[in-house]
């Protein structure tokens, strides 16, 4: 499966987001950018795709910054997906030819078991299942 480089940096951004969660506590763009080694201004355009979804929240000034709109439990990656680059789930097949119909059915059939698929996983599974940096002394 081929992810946009734009999906891959929101589901990351998202997942920091999750890791930092407690409801009230804001992420600066710049940490963001930083921890995920992603371009600022590539990462404030994904973010205001995540905002408009009603995924984040953002706030402006000198001590603004991001933070999940709800529990990483409540998020889907689908809703994510949906927020960034929702051509990724529509089904693209024909149905022309003799077998346009039943070739489009087997492809929807995929798709759903994708888009389920993606309903199952939550901020809070990429959250718990990114590793830390390990840090010697």
């Amino acid at each position: 499966m081929k992810i946009s480089q734009k999906l891959e940096y929101a589901c990351r951004a998202a997942a920091q987001l999750a890791k930092r969660h407690d409801g009230k506590t804001l992420t600066r763009l710049d940490e963001l950018a930083q921890r995920e080694a992603v371009s600022g201004n590539f990462l404030v355009q994904i973010l205001n795709d995540l905002r408009r979804a009603g995924l984040i929240e953002s706030r402006r000034g000198k001590s603004g910054g991001y933070l999940l709109a709800r529990a990483p439990g409540l998020i889907t990656l689908r809703q994510v997906v949906e927020a960034v680059d929702p051509a990724l789930l529509q089904c693209s097949v024909a149905r022309s030819g003799e077998s346009g119909t039943a070739v489009r059915q087997a492809w929807e059939q995929v798709s759903g078991d994708v888009r389920q698929a993606m309903e199952r996983i939550t901020l809070e599974t990429l959250a718990s299942n990114s590793s830390s940096p390990m840090f010697y002394i």
